[in-house]
Parts: C-alpha cells; structure tokens; sequence
C-alpha cells in the first residue's frame, strides 16, 4: 500500500528542486511516478504542483517585476526587458498549442525516452560549458530582442521530455553570448509566463478528466514545491557564477543511466 502523504512530499521536493536547474523537473516527476507507481487523474497533481514553484519565483523576484511593471510607461529598459521576456515566450505558446496533444499523449508516457534525452542534454551541457564562450551580454534585463527571441526558440526544445526546459534556455543563451548567471537569470523570468501558460492550458485541456479529491496530497506537494524552490532559486546564481554548469550535465546523466539501466532490468 502506498504512503501517498510521503510520495506527495517527495515528489513536490523533487519539483522545487530540479524546476530551475538544467535537469528537467518533468522528467525526474515522470521517472519517480513511474518507478514509484504514483498516478494522478488529468496528471492533477503533477500540474498543480508547478504553480507552487512559479509562486517561488515570483516571492523571489517580488521587487524587481513590481518595479519593471510601474517603471513600464517611463523607462525604455522597463520596456525593453518585458519585451524581451514576451517574445522569448511566443515561439512556445505557438508551437506548444500546435504540438499540445503528441506531446502530452506520446512523448509524456515513455519513460525510456526521458531517460536518453536527460543522457543526451548531460553530454551538450558537458561540452558547452567546456566551450571557450567570450560573454558579450552580462544582464538578464538587457538582452537584444534578436537574442531573446532565438532564446525562445531554444526553450521550444523542451517539448521532448528530459530535455529541460531550463536547460534549453540556458544552453541557448550561452551559445549566443550571455554570460553564465545571466543566461540562468534570464531563464528564471522566461520561465513565468511559460510556466504559468503551460499549467494553466493543461487544466483547461484536461478540465473533463481533473481529480481533485486528494488536496491533501496536492497541498503537501505544492507547499514542498514552493519552499524548495525558492531555495534552490536563491543559490543557482551564485553557484553558477563560480562553478558554471558541469554538476547538472553530471547530474543528468547519472539520473538517465540509472532510470535506463533499471527500465531495462524491468522495474
């Protein structure tokens, strides 16, 4: 018999942790739920948790996105960077409306994909953090719109489960000259109107089939979501800036080798 009051504490645990960090939240959500044999209705409570990491990062980043909303009809930087963010945002509203179905009907249900895909982004982060890069963009609130938009495009990557959708933003970034914490800067604001726009299509799509009897469960997961990110929101960027991306390439590949190793066994 399972302890769901534990799983849904483990579990929102494991969404704060990995939502902001370039190892795919979603799929370390889909491997534990697998190998753990934890299913939710309308994928509810894997939703519903999400929104307790956005919330993190909107405690976090409480003062600056106040001051960017005010400072929007006087200054032109206030401008410039909700501009950046939005369209950095649009290749994933269009291509993830367009894709919304196989992605959430086929790529979501194979465990052995994520699996490969967390492998293979482990090794692009390995080598592109290796990469003798010259930043020419050292703030997250800066970027031309060019560079923010292929961002975007970037991010639309993360639609293969295991890729990340931070991972792919960061990844992104880097190659197109934005210094370490600013790229994982960026990608924390980018991951706002995403985040927010993702959950908020999957309950209006699965809205017919949406269990919410266990919100005890979700509760726990949500509350776990929240505290965790903000914690783990707080240390990235000043980790990054010192030690830069290799303990996540590491990280996913362990995470992906073990999860295939233990498919291929049979669990």
């Amino acid at each position: 018999m399972q302890d769901t009051t534990l799983i849904s504490l483990f579990l929102g645990v494991l969404e704060g942790l990995t939502e902001f960090i370039p190892v795919s939240s979603t799929g370390h959500l889909l491997l534990a739920s697998h190998f753990l044999g934890f299913e939710s209705a309308g994928k509810t409570f894997e939703v519903v948790i999400q929104l307790g990491a956005v919330l993190a990062l909107l405690a976090v980043y409480a003062g600056k996105i106040t001051h960017t909303i005010v400072a929007l009809p006087s200054e032109r930087q206030a401008r410039r960077f909700a501009g950046s963010v939005l369209l950095a945002f649009l290749p994933a509203v269009v291509i993830g409306v367009l894709a919304h179905d196989i992605i959430k009907e086929v790529l979501f249900e194979s465990p052995r994909l994520i699996s490969i895909m967390l492998i293979l982004g482990g090794i692009v982060l390995l080598l592109v953090d290796r990469l003798p890069l010259r930043p020419r963009y050292h703030a997250a609130d800066d970027l031309p719109l060019g560079v923010a938009l292929a961002i975007g495009f970037f991010q639309c990557l993360a639609m293969i489960p295991g890729t990340s959708r931070s991972g792919s933003t960061i990844v992104g970034a880097l190659l197109l000259g934005v210094e370490k914490r600013a790229a994982a800067e960026f990608s924390f604001f980018l991951s706002i109107p995403t985040m927010a726009g993702a959950v908020a299509y999957d309950l209006y799509k699965n809205r017919d089939v949406l269990d919410w009897s266990a919100m005890g469960e979700i509760a726990i997961g949500f509350a776990a979501a929240f505290v965790v990110a903000i914690l783990v929101v707080r240390w990235l960027l000043g980790y990054v800036s010192r030690r830069g991306y290799a303990l996540f390439g590491w990280w996913r590949i362990i995470v992906g080798a073990l999860a295939l190793a233990a498919l291929t066994a049979g669990f």
